[in-house]
């Protein structure tokens, strides 16, 4: 990945307050013209440093008030792409990654309601083939949710 400059940093600072913002306004809060705005951020996006923009929809809008977050135990880690493609057909799956400690992977999900989640974890997960055991943590409260800090210091400056 190319390294970026301090231009992209501030870029990425003020959209990742407000992506809804109009590239004019990064334009003028970063002193460049629009179309230097937009030649960045598509080549930010090419090289994978923005990921993705779009609406967060609060789940519970949608009727989704548990949120829940499940330890996976497989039989065998080898097994987890071919885990991971039975738990893409499972829409209520919102997040997984493949961790260290006491679990193969961690999964994130939303159910309507306790019923809902027990057939997700009952009728679903644990009938998936090399999953040997589920830990549910339920979340009570989201306190905090960001995006990692973009740090704009003298250094980058230089470059």
């Amino acid at each position: 990945m190319e390294k970026i400059d301090f231009l992209d940093k501030k870029i990425l600072s003020i959209l990742s307050k407000n992506a809804r913002i109009p590239f004019k306004d990064v334009a003028a809060e970063c002193n460049v013209s629009r179309a230097a705005i937009h030649q960045r951020v598509q080549h930010l996006i090419d090289a994978e440093v923005i990921t993705g923009s779009g609406f967060d929809v609060n789940p519970k809008s949608l009727g989704y008030s548990t949120c829940t977050y499940v330890g996976i135990t497989l039989e065998k880690g080898s097994m987890y792409k071919e885990v991971v493609e039975r738990l893409q057909h499972i829409p209520e799956i919102v997040e997984c990654h493949f961790t260290t400690g006491p679990y193969t992977m961690m999964v994130k999900l939303y159910a309507k309601d306790n019923e809902q989640l027990m057939e997700l974890l009952n009728g679903k997960l644990q009938g998936i083939p090399g999953v040997v055991a589920t830990e549910t943590l339920i979340s009570l409260e989201q306190s905090l949710k960001r995006e990692i800090p973009i740090v704009l210091d003298d250094e980058d400056k230089k470059l």
